[in-house]
């Protein structure tokens, strides 16, 4: 059987960045879908971990017997609460037995959400307080204790996912924008450079967690006023985006609104009054890497 460079468990919107990459590189994988649907081209192994299912104790058949033998796991899909981690990372290792050419390497992607709660300092970094009872932590934490390592995301961009289609999402009413403040994003081909970078530094990640944005500390209101004109842009209003009496949107007129009552001279906001901002350099600086895609 051969053995790949890395298994991607759960291929899929990150895929479409790390596989074109992988392939690009020369570097071996296989990836795992639900349903073996084909990803960036690619066709995938139909797969789907079962949580509740033991796969600690050597048996003759566990659901890892079908996959195929990686120096390197990707799981994709979030782990949550206790003994899952263990289930994944022991199960796999069961089912291989000593046909690997080495201790497998494990990396989870996480999200950078664990940090959200109250800060001593502005700037919150990998090695600050996080949500300890949060369930995909407690899992993460697990998977840290096994020598695995742990890749928490900032927000995620690209492709697909556009920034400017959020706004009216999360921002229905006056009130919602008046509450924005910090945003922290990373783009899925820094991702997939950031994944291939941890490979070759193993050294870097055995037992640890990294914390992945772009470097910029975003200020929400910024984002909605320069956006302005993103319906027209976006197809929402003229068909041509280009009559001169369009209006911007009704974001962008909050945004104004409120600095005129709060007194904000201009954006963007300082850090102070953002709040949490993230130390997004860390990672970059340690790999040796800088970002492709910074700044929304």
């Amino acid at each position: 059987m051969q053995e790949h460079d890395i298994l991607i468990l759960g291929a899929g919107w990150t895929s479409t960045f790390l596989i074109p990459l992988l392939s690009a590189k020369r570097i071996s994988f296989a990836a795992t879908t639900r349903d073996g649907r084909k990803v960036a081209g690619v066709t995938t192994i139909p797969w789907t971990f079962n949580p509740d299912e033991d796969s600690t104790q050597q048996t003759s058949k566990s659901q890892f017997s079908s996959l195929p033998l990686a120096k390197h796991i990707l799981i994709t899909f979030p782990l949550t609460g206790p003994g899952q981690s263990q289930n994944l990372v022991k199960g796999y290792s069961l089912a291989h037995g000593n046909k690997t050419g080495g201790s497998v390497k494990f990396i989870q992607l996480g999200s950078t959400g664990i940090w959200q709660i109250p800060q001593k300092t502005l700037w919150v970094s990998r090695k600050s307080p996080y949500d300890t009872e949060n369930k995909r932590a407690i899992a993460e934490d697990e998977l840290l204790g096994l020598d695995g390592c742990v890749l928490n995301l900032a927000g995620l961009w690209g492709g697909e996912r556009d920034p400017k289609k959020w706004v009216d999402r999360v921002a229905k009413t006056k009130e919602d924008v008046k509450g924005k403040r910090s945003l922290h994003m990373i783009h899925g081909l820094d991702v997939a450079r950031a994944i291939v970078a941890m490979m070759g530094r193993w050294e870097l990640c055995k037992g640890q967690r990294w914390m992945l944005t772009d470097g910029f500390v975003y200020d929400w209101w910024s984002l909605m006023a320069g956006w302005a004109d993103s319906k027209n842009e976006n197809g929402g209003g003229d068909e041509d985006g280009g009559k001169a009496d369009r209006e911007p949107l009704d974001q962008a007129r909050w945004v104004y609104e409120i600095m005129r009552e709060e007194k904000v001279h201009a954006l963007p906001r300082s850090m102070e009054e953002l709040g949490r901002c993230y130390f997004g350099r860390e990672f970059w600086d340690q790999f040796g890497l800088v970002p492709l895609k910074a700044r929304i």
